[in-house]
């Protein structure tokens, strides 16, 4: 959750740390820190401007290190805010991820006399480091001695006085990286703060540890080994994460969704021979055993996981194939029943960097299973240790509720189903219509933001609702999830989804006429069903808002109110009705004025459990 950012090179440090710090906001976080060597420390519970108020103008060091805090241990207080040092001030640190054995740790020192200042886990680290680093050693073997001892997850930079040109990151579980400019070398948790100084990356990976000071860097892994990486690089450009206009960043994504299909799509058809092309999936062995599979898991956490659910349907409709789908921070903790002969894993994170789905992916490879991940980040976690897979190619999403991301994932499962599908009987012509249709996916996307004005009207018409029920069935059901979830997360309205046809198992007891519903009934096979279920609403005196496909003026006489979207292939249709419901919470958050891009409570990115 937390973001770290860090520098060493020719300049002042601070500069970079505040403005590292202010990009990787959109993380979540409720303090910040930094320490820069020869000036000191200082931290502020809040927000980073707080921080940047209370920077003196000769602030001034050639290197240092930088966090935003999101509590796990400890309150959001400027006490427990990082940088942590030991006893002696000597050593500074900042932490992302947990430390499963911190309080053995602070006993095992406060016995030793080491009094404590904070409540964090965190500070337990610091300590330790302080402890081990004795005069005659160098930093870096203060932490790896000190990381030795540790139990949990960890992206952590560490900063000395005795050593004020050097930073020394490592990373377990908690990802980090380095940006390799001409003036000096970053570190960041991801890449947003860094494209503005540098394109050249360097990924860490678990157990390796870098060492940084003004002659450049040295990365080693566990056994001190040095380890040769490749310089990546970045493919996102600094303006790309901007607001470009746009009021808040949850617009200027949506508002990129034509794009972002375009993009997602952009060299997959294969027109000729009517299937869709996955680079990750050509490997021989790779595409041998997906040929052959039985089973297929999916897991994913949060809006990744409704995504699979959909790609659970386009899936077993087109290829005929059982799948599952499994919320990751569940699937973590169990063993289930496969073959790893037959069955794969595959894993959706739009950071590639999720904390249970990667304990997933692992427990998935403990097995022996094939798995293949569906990310936005390249050279995240998820990409590197998963076997193959597939770039959603979003470009970067800040805003914390997911939305072109989560589009683009559910468009992946589409050229996954079609590619499996032609593998398994889909004939040719029905494989070439379905190709057609996703060609006209990105012209329909961007006909429904022409419709803007309509949203927010009916959004205006309900922003200050308590409660509200959305319900869809079959391709349409997982909608529901997601746009429950979009409402509840930036508006705080509590809002939940439901198939449809549960309406007479709960639901339907709390229907009144303060109680509405945004019932998903687009013209596909189940419209009669779906529009039974209004009926079912409205004869309780519930108000309806439906969501239906263009030229169905019928449904105007069972709704209050209606949205429209242009017609696709019915298992297409979730990547148009969720443009909708995305404005749609979009506009009721608005006009609650909610921190829209920044819900309370809530990061981007979660890379703790």
């Amino acid at each position: 959750m937390c973001g770290i950012v860090g520098y060493v090179g020719k300049k002042n440090a601070a500069p970079f740390l505040l403005e590292g710090l202010s990009a990787l906001e959109y993380r979540g976080y409720d303090s910040a820190g930094m320490y820069v060597s020869g000036a000191g420390a200082l931290k502020r519970a809040g927000k980073v401007a707080e921080l940047i108020a209370c920077v003196p103008d000769d602030f001034e060091g050639k290197s240092g290190i930088a966090h935003t805090r999101w509590a796990t241990h400890g309150a959001p207080t400027e006490l427990n805010a990082h940088p942590h040092t030991d006893a002696s001030k000597t050593v500074w640190l900042v932490h992302n991820g947990i430390i499963e054995n911190h309080s053995e740790i602070r006993k095992d020192l406060e016995a030793k006399g080491v009094v404590f200042a904070s409540q964090t886990d965190s500070e337990a680290l610091a300590q330790l480091i302080g402890h081990l680093y004795t005069e005659d050693m160098l930093l870096e073997d203060a932490v790896r001695a000190a990381l030795a001892q540790v139990q949990g997850t960890y992206g952590v930079a560490v900063a000395s006085t005795r050593e004020p040109e050097k930073v020394v990151v490592a990373r377990m579980g908690s990802p980090l990286m380095l940006g390799v400019g001409e003036d000096g070398i970053y570190v960041a948790s991801d890449a947003t703060p860094i494209l503005p100084y540098t394109r050249k990356a360097v990924y860490l990976d678990d157990g390796e540890m870098a060492i940084i000071t003004d002659q450049g860097y040295v990365i080693t892994d566990a056994d001190e080994a040095h380890v040769d990486k490749p310089v990546t690089s970045l493919e996102w450009s600094a303006e790309a994460a901007q607001k470009k206009g746009y009021e808040h960043f949850m617009l200027k994504e949506i508002m990129e969704v034509g794009e972002v299909i375009e993009n997602t799509l952009r060299g997959r058809l294969d027109t000729a021979n009517a299937t869709a092309i996955l680079g990750g999936f050509q490997d021989t062995d790779i595409h041998g055993y997906l040929k052959h599979a039985k089973r297929i898991i999916i897991t994913g956490c949060g809006s990744a996981y409704y995504a699979g659910l959909i790609g659970k349907t386009m899936i077993e409709e087109l290829a005929g194939i059982p799948v599952e789908v499994e919320i990751a921070s569940e699937l973590r903790y169990r063993r289930p029943t496969a073959d790893p002969k037959d069955t794969v894993l595959i894993a959706v994170s739009q950071s590639g960097e999720t904390a249970d789905t990667l304990e997933a992916i692992r427990a998935a490879k403990r097995q022996g299973i094939l798995t293949l991940g569906i990310v936005n980040v390249v050279g995240s976690t998820v990409a590197r240790e998963t076997d193959a897979g597939v770039y959603n190619h979003a470009g970067p999403e800040i805003g914390v509720a997911s939305t072109k991301a989560f589009i683009s994932q559910v468009l992946v499962f589409a050229l996954v189903a079609l590619h499996l599908a032609r593998e398994r009987g889909l004939s040719k012509q029905e494989g070439s219509d379905f190709i057609k249709e996703l060609e006209t996916l990105p012209e329909k996307a961007r006909a429904i933001l022409t419709r803007t004005k309509a949203i927010e009207a009916v959004a205006k018409k309900y922003a200050h609702t308590r409660d509200f029920l959305y319900l869809g069935r079959k391709f349409q059901c997982p909608i529901a999830f997601e746009g429950a979830l979009k409402l509840k997360e930036i508006s705080y309205i509590h809002a939940e989804g439901y198939g449809a046809g549960e309406m007479k198992h709960g639901p339907l007891a709390l229907i009144d006429t303060d109680f509405p519903s945004l019932v998903l009934a687009p013209r596909d096979s189940m419209y009669e069903k779906t529009a039974s279920n209004i009926e079912e609403i409205r004869a309780r005196s519930g108000k309806v808002i439906a969501l239906t496909t263009d030229g169905n003026d019928d449904i105007t006489r069972l709704a209050d109110d209606v949205l429209y979207v242009p017609e696709t292939h019915e298992a297409l249709l979730p990547v148009l009705t969720t443009i909708p419901l995305q404005l749609f919470a979009y506009y009721i958050a608005k006009e609650r004025d909610c921190p829209i891009d920044k819900p309370r409570n809530l990061a981007k990115s979660v890379t703790v459990e």
